[in-house]
């Protein structure tokens, strides 16, 4: 599959779907578990996650209290009713006003992947974290991404992205990789009974092929880029949607309230 193909419309709504069945499913279990240990060592008033999972939310380890779900609208999104819809290189969000970024598999199916990572540069204030999971093209994942590609059936039919590819791009926004862990060493099977007899491949692969698993995930942190004064960059009163692009949230709409 060329790597300059063009990312079809309903390829979100797919992946979400695929995500529902195996492997897709053992493979955001273990991206869930390590969250659920990166995740707690951000710290912030504001946290978003773009990129939406039917009603599932990878933020439920998190310490940060105002949690946001962005669903990316394609026009057949799967968003769950509480998640705001929005462009991924367009994000609602006031410019300087979130801590930390989530994008689980959202650069994959962009046009213009770099844009997102823009728009996560602009959001973000000063020294916040920006979450990155995606597929790794130099395993057997990608490996049968060049055997089923021409399916144009999730998750095969998006452009998985090198890591080195990725962390050039965040080097050049100014961000600083603080971590990269490796995900899910066993082949993309259908069967669960076979994905749990593979789980020993897990230590040893991790051990032995660290460069070969079906993921990976990081964590980077963006550098100041001007002086800001610490008053205004952590005000708990920082407003987070911009105006005039989306409603807030339910529980958003309720801060806003109380704060009033």
């Amino acid at each position: 599959m060329n790597d300059n193909a063009t990312v079809k419309p309903n390829a979100r709504r797919l992946l979400e779907r695929w995500f529902t069945r195996e492997p897709g499913r053992s493979l955001l279990a273990a991206v869930t578990q390590r969250l659920d240990s990166a995740l707690p060592n951000l710290f912030g008033y504001h946290i978003v996650q773009l990129g939406s999972f039917a009603d599932l939310s990878l933020l439920t380890a998190t310490r940060i209290s105002h949690q946001v779900v962005l669903g990316i609208d394609t026009g057949v999104s799967m968003a769950p009713p509480h998640a705001v819809r929005c462009a991924a290189g367009a994000l609602p969000i006031a410019s300087d006003a979130v801590d930390v970024v989530l994008m689980p598999y959202v650069l994959e199916f962009e046009e213009d992947p770099h844009q997102v990572l823009r728009e996560a540069d602009r959001v973000l204030i000063g020294e916040g974290h920006v979450v990155i999971v995606g597929f790794n093209p130099w395993s057997c994942w990608g490996l049968w991404r060049l055997a089923l590609g021409w399916r144009e059936l999730p998750p095969w039919n998006g452009r998985f992205l090198r890591l080195g590819r990725i962390k050039d791009w965040l080097h050049l926004l100014g961000f600083e990789v603080i971590s990269v862990d490796r995900l899910f060493f066993r082949p993309p099977l259908t069967s669960s009974r076979m994905l749990r007899h593979l789980a020993v491949m897990e230590k040893l692969s991790r051990k032995l092929l660290p460069f070969a698993s079906g993921s990976y995930l990081i964590v980077a942190r963006k550098h100041l880029q001007r002086l800001i004064p610490i008053k205004t960059q952590w005000s708990t009163r920082r407003q987070l949607i911009t105006a005039g692009y989306a409603e807030p949230t339910t529980r958003l709409r309720h801060e806003q309230t109380a704060a009033r």
